[in-house]
């Protein structure tokens, strides 16, 4: 049968042959042929391996179980084990005189024992356990496995009789002993603690006794003593020295004597050694032992076997947690396995050696990983570069290397890179003012060689485009640079470039745009040809390219009032609040008045119907007047809420939602928002630092003399001081010496902020503010932050805070200065708007208000 199954060419030749057998086979079963018996029970087996139903010869089993002679019950058995399971009642017989025939039961209960089974049957394997034949006292400890398995209840049967299996010099039963009490610790406390007490002594002196055992041809494998045991010893002691001390001291000779006179060149050996340093992980140690084990693995990564390099740096990695500087020891070849030609053997070294970085070796490392990126395959190219981006970021101490690091990346592997790794970027770019032309310059280079790279080319075009006259003038050259020479021409010809490129896509071409509308106002002389470009894309198949290039030739032709205002440079991008937007902890969409917000590409919620109708209408330089929503020329072009915030009664509410800066900035793909007045104070708010925000707000103290023709609502005046407007003046300062009125400048049911304010003698422009803040909660408040920012006229520089807690129900205060100078002192009063930021009942709050109430003579 087994020559005509396998003479089968097709699947159909050989279901036809198995239906013949199976024909054949029912008819013989049906004549009750005792002769055929056990050769049918065979051929069903067989039949059974290949996958075919052979049900209807069960019962074929239990009859030559119950016949008379050996070879029948050995078939049958066999066949139990293979055609029925636990889910079948059957009567095995452990109490037979033939102690062949008890090791064929305690197979077949090995392998098919059921829960009722393991009950009924137990005080039987647990006696055959102390059986005079090592063969039974073998298959009984292997059964027994089964059984507590099944039923850990049974556990505390075996405890006493798996603890004298230990003491067994023969190496089959010794084995299975070993195993019975590993799995007996894992489902008995009292198990595990009566082998710590009881057997850890007796299994490091038989560890011991195999580890110098002389030459032994029953045991040997490649010149070591029954590797087998070894590993199965060695599985044991981990887990009696896993949480304690005194196990693990008791065992900490031998596992040095494994580690150290194992031999490595075979596998055996290797085998050995790899438990032992897993023994050694897992076990209660002082470090002295780790080093060697670690050292072992880093002799794995020389091997010329990738399954021994893998497991090893598996290992490694898990290590790192325990003694990361016995690590670092190996890091070198940990590099050259991230070079390796195997896959699996890159990625898990790569792995590793993120986990090894630190502040002392992350430059040469880095270095290392980026001069492979060049070669590397493209299919690893995405991991690399991920986790390049990742330690760049986490690890810069300087702006300048973090800048440097990252052209390279995008240089390299720039269609790697992911989003929101270049939009960091670029928020780093936009807080190194001492940089901006470095920079500039480096991405240019870098366009000319590596264009089609699409995240080089989108940040080059938008650095060129905000820094495109620094490129022109060499502005901020630095001894590292090369000289160069970057004409008007060559500025333009490059985003021409990123236009027009076939491989660019929608986000490219549309920041290209941008930057040429840019370049218009920084190259006057090249407006026409920057036009004519422009003008290339009005019939664009692409609707979001055909109407920015409409309306930036609308702005080119009709507005020339408003368009050096409307293109100066972006502000400065609050790196802090843009990281804590990737790490998930602020929120990301806008809130809205009407209906839920829909999501857009870039993530920025949208109301459900525009209520501008007429967002970027520049058919003529009418500004149109403020709505009653909060929409103005301003505000719909930059998509920035610059209105009074009112102070109603539950001012001390965190708004409702704010707006990523730099998607804002970018705004690739989207129609622009109306935003709440909460939004606006994540672009205005500013760190404690000498630069206050509104001074970089791209113009829009030029823009908002436009609307001072058009009608203002009530509450306008306020917003027409914050642009830099031409509202009505305030009265005209006292002396110097006078004393001012504290201010309540904002005050909630939760919170109370109080302003004290003194003047500098002889300078009557610079105002001196004691901020006071006051918990009226009864819940202390942590992580107290407070920022303000103000107009373009005024320049803000803050102290650091007195304490970062505030205490509750008035119980102290934190106090805080604020030195504000005022450009245009007399003609102007002070106007700030304050953000405040902590954390209550693990729940993040923030507090917003707009003060326009400063004393008149300020």
């Amino acid at each position: 049968m087994i020559r005509a199954i396998r003479a089968c060419k097709t699947a159909a030749e050989e279901r036809a042959v198995v239906r013949k057998e199976c024909a054949a086979i029912r008819a013989s079963i049906n004549e009750d042929d005792q002769d055929y018996r056990h050769r049918n029970l065979a051929k069903l087996m067989f039949i059974q391996i290949l996958g075919y139903p052979t049900h209807f010869g069960q019962m074929e089993c239990l009859k030559l179980i119950a016949s008379a002679g050996f070879p029948e019950k050995r078939i049958g058995y066999l066949g139990l084990m293979l055609l029925l399971d636990e889910r079948q009642e059957v009567l095995i017989d452990l109490n037979h005189s033939n102690q062949y025939i008890v090791g064929l039961a305690l197979c077949a209960l090995g392998n098919i024992c059921s829960a009722e089974m393991a009950r009924d049957l137990a005080p039987e394997v647990e006696r055959l356990l102390q059986f005079r034949d090592p063969n039974i006292r073998k298959k009984a400890a292997l059964c027994s496995i089964r059984i507590i398995k099944k039923v850990p209840d049974l556990a505390e049967n075996f405890i006493n009789c798996a603890a004298s299996l230990l003491k067994e010099k023969h190496h089959g039963v010794l084995i299975t002993g070993v195993q019975l009490c590993a799995d007996l610790c894992k489902v008995s406390s009292e198990a595990l603690e009566y082998f710590r007490k009881k057997c850890t002594e007796g299994l490091v002196r038989t560890l011991r006794d195999i580890v110098n055992s002389p030459y032994s041809p029953e045991y040997d494998i490649s010149g070591i003593t029954d590797p087998y045991l070894h590993i199965r010893l060695l599985k044991l002691l981990r887990i009696l020295g896993q949480g304690d001390a005194d196990a693990s001291d008791r065992m900490t000779d031998i596992l040095a004597q494994v580690a150290t006179k194992t031999e490595s060149n075979k596998n055996a050996g290797n085998a050995i050694l790899y438990e032992c340093v897993e023994t050694i992980m897992s076990i209660e140690d002082d470090g002295g032992l780790r080093v060697l084990a670690i050292n072992i693995l880093g002799k794995f990564l020389s091997n010329r076997d990738n399954n021994i390099r893998y497991v090893a740096l598996n290992m490694l990695m898990r290590a790192t947690t325990l003694d990361a500087q016995a690590v670092q020891r190996h890091r070198a070849t940990i590099l050259d396995c991230v070079k390796d030609s195997d896959a699996s053997i890159r990625k898990r070294a790569l792995e590793l050696l993120y986990l090894l970085v630190n502040e002392n070796n992350v430059k040469p490392l880095i270095k290392e990983l980026i001069e492979y990126l060049e070669v590397s395959d493209q299919e690893f190219k995405g991991d690399l570069t991920a986790k390049i981006c990742s330690l760049v970021e986490k690890f810069s101490s300087e702006k300048i290397w973090y800048i440097d690091q990252m052209l390279k990346v995008l240089s390299e592997a720039g269609n790697f890179v992911k989003d929101e790794v270049w939009h960091a970027l670029i928020v780093v770019i936009s807080n190194a003012s001492d940089l901006h032309g470095y920079t500039v310059r480096a991405l240019y280079r870098a366009f000319l060689t590596s264009t089609e790279q699409e995240t080089l080319v989108r940040v080059a075009v938008w650095c060129i485009g905000e820094y495109g006259d620094m490129l022109v003038n060499n502005v901020g050259m630095r001894d590292i640079e090369d000289p160069i020479t970057v004409t008007e021409c060559d500025a333009v010809d490059a985003i021409e470039v990123a236009i027009k490129r076939h491989t660019s896509d929608l986000t490219t071409k549309a920041m290209a745009l941008i930057a040429l509308l840019k370049l218009s106002s920084r190259f006057p002389s090249y407006s026409e040809r920057i036009k004519g470009i422009i003008v290339q894309n009005k019939g664009n198949l692409v609707l979001e390219l055909q109407q920015r290039s409409i309306e930036f030739n609308l702005i080119l032709q009709k507005h020339q009032k408003i368009r050096s205002a409307l293109v100066e440079r972006m502000p400065v991008l609050d790196e802090a609040t843009f990281s804590g937007r990737r790490a998930g902890s602020l929120p990301t969409a806008i809130s809205t008045s009407s209906g839920a917000p829909s999501n857009l590409p870039n993530g920025i919620a949208k109301p459900a119907t525009a209520p501008i109708p007429d967002l970027l209408d520049l058919n003529s330089d009418d500004v149109p007047a403020p709505s009653s929503s909060g929409g103005d020329f301003p505000q719909d072009l930059l998509s920035v809420d610059l209105s009074p915030t009112p102070a109603p009664s539950g001012a001390g509410k965190p708004p409702k939602a704010s707006t990523d800066v730099l998607l804002d900035l970018l705004s690739i793909g989207m129609s622009l928002p109306v935003q709440t007045g909460s939004s606006a104070s994540d672009i205005l708010s500013s760190s404690q630092d000498d630069k206050a925000p509104f001074a970089n707000f791209n113009g829009l103290a030029s823009l908002s003399s436009l609307s001072a023709n058009a009608t203002s609502p009530v509450n306008a005046a306020p917003m027409m001081d914050l642009l830099d407007g031409h509202g009505p003046g305030p009265q005209k300062p006292e002396e110097n010496g006078q004393a001012y009125p504290s201010l309540v400048a904002y005050e909630s049911s939760s919170l109370r902020v109080m302003f004290n304010f003194s003047k500098q003698p002889g300078s009557p422009q610079t105002t001196l503010i004691q901020a006071t803040f006051t918990n009226l909660s009864s819940n202390v408040y942590n992580d107290f932050l407070f920022q303000a920012a103000v107009p373009k006229f005024l320049q803000l520089h803050l102290d650091p805070a007195s304490s970062n807690t505030l205490p509750a129900s008035g119980d102290g205060s934190i106090t805080q200065n604020l030195k504000v100078t005022n450009s245009q002192h007399g003609k102007k009063s002070l106007v700030m708007r304050v953000r405040i930021a902590y954390k209550t009942n693990n729940k993040d709050v923030l507090e917003e208000r707009q003060i326009n109430n400063f004393p008149q003579n300020l």
